[in-house]
């Protein structure tokens, strides 16, 4: 039985363990408290809580970004809770303020709020990647384009940040695979 979680923007993917470790070490990273071992074992507890109890194999990624600020709580990180929390309010915040603004041949088209689904669909249409490939990229290209402050990015420096996170991943990934072999 393979656990599904569905994203804010209504998409389904599977639930990976390890992108909830990464959750938990990037909070305490927040606040200086980088702990793979104790993130390991708090993404364990969430991962076998889901698979005990959860009956209906759906958890939403609030559900358990909720369950990784209780845990981080409990367990004396209060401050990276916290941390995360207002990370993950200022990653939503910088969303609803930014709108994507056309060049080009879609000059006339209106401003477009900020989606990154619209990037993975794309990458997964145009290219073919595969949808955990296209989150890849398209969550660096979120972090970047949100990182800039701007409230108005124009769909230009969009696909100029996408082609180059795709050409560092595929790189990446070709690296990987000389030294796997």
């Amino acid at each position: 039985m393979q656990i599904k979680v569905i994203k804010s923007d209504s998409s389904v993917e599977e639930y990976l363990h390890t992108k909830v470790i990464g959750t938990f070490n990037n909070a305490m990273a927040l606040v200086n408290e980088s702990n793979v071992y104790a993130a390991e074992q708090f993404a364990e507890a969430i991962t076998f809580y889901l698979y005990q109890k959860n009956e209906d194999n759906h958890v939403t990624s609030d559900q358990i970004h909720l369950m990784v600020q209780a845990i981080l709580s409990a367990t004396g990180y209060d401050y990276a809770a916290r941390a995360l929390s207002e990370y993950h309010l200022n990653r939503m915040l910088k969303r609803r303020r930014t709108v994507v603004t056309w060049q080009g041949e879609d000059e006339s088209r209106p401003d477009e709020p900020w989606k990154k689904s619209r990037i993975v669909d794309d990458l997964m249409i145009r290219q073919g990647l595969h949808r955990p490939v296209a989150r890849a990229i398209a969550s660096a290209v979120e972090e970047k384009a949100l990182q800039l402050g701007i409230s108005r990015i124009r769909n230009t420096l969009i696909h100029e940040l996408v082609a180059s996170e795709s050409d560092a991943m595929l790189r990446a990934g070709q690296q990987l695979q000389m030294v796997v072999g």
